[in-house]
């Protein structure tokens, strides 16, 4: 099989799409939730660069996304995780999460997500209830490839937060990670941003999608990581998430 080449021979990276969907809703006011998740979001950047650096055949791109009383992207375009910086966020009205959905549903189409991309990884990190029809916008995203394909993370904030919701969104209880006290949720966020955005490390070599078949809807060229193509199977080494009964520290949400 061909791989994907720059001129003169060296691997060609492949972009690999890392999105933030951070709830800002006014009950993470509380216990200065939001100001937890700013900083440790801020404070994981280093670490998601050094663990890029160590991943030459993807680029790791940055964007994020927040939901209130609607929904916004923070950051438009993907950032080069080299020059991405943390704009701290806000907390304030109700949980529109569908919203969310459908803003990330529109990115992850393609265009404009790039054919060639490896699976993006998203990090949803939600406090409570949706307030508005969450299905209606995760249907949405369950049609498109790009969101199967994908590595998806809840971090579920304090104990009113709907986990049921975040086990839909991810598919998978095992990757909606409990986050109860200040400790843990910032241990979450760390896990999150470093494990999951290099997933695609081990099994990241790219081969030139334009010979490989078209499935899934995936108009004019093929899925580069269908068995036809020999890729090894994306896996997620869990067996190193932080357990949140070892966080007893402070206040429990």
């Amino acid at each position: 099989m061909d791989e994907l080449q720059r001129p003169g021979g060296e691997l060609a990276s492949r972009p690999l799409h890392f999105f933030w969907v951070v709830d800002c809703s006014g009950s993470m006011i509380s216990d200065g939730k939001m100001g937890i998740v700013n900083n440790a979001i801020q404070e994981c950047i280093p670490a998601m660069e050094s663990e890029a650096d160590n991943n030459p055949n993807a680029q790791l791109l940055v964007r994020a996304l927040q939901f209130s009383t609607g929904a916004s992207w923070i950051t438009a375009s993907p950032v080069p995780v080299e020059s991405y910086g943390w704009e701290p966020l806000d907390a304030g009205g109700v949980t529109d999460m569908g919203k969310a959905f459908e803003l990330l549903a529109a990115q992850l189409s393609i265009p404009p997500m790039p054919a060639r991309a490896l699976p993006p990884v998203i990090v949803l990190l939600s406090d409570g209830q949706p307030t508005d029809d969450y299905k209606k916008g995760l249907e949405k995203l369950k049609k498109l490839p790009w969101f199967k394909k994908s590595v998806k993370i809840a971090i579920s904030i304090g104990r009113d937060a709907d986990d049921d919701v975040l086990v839909e969104f991810t598919g998978n209880r095992e990757l909606v990670l409990q986050a109860n006290n200040p400790t843990a949720l910032v241990k979450m966020i760390k896990w999150a941003s470093t494990t999951a955005s290099m997933v695609s490390a081990p099994s990241s070599k790219p081969v030139n999608v334009d010979d490989a078949p078209n499935v899934d809807g995936l108009a004019g060229s093929g899925d580069p990581f269908a068995p036809a193509n020999n890729s090894a199977p994306l896996i997620l080494d869990m067996s190193n998430i932080p357990n949140p009964d070892d966080f007893d520290e402070g206040a429990v949400w």
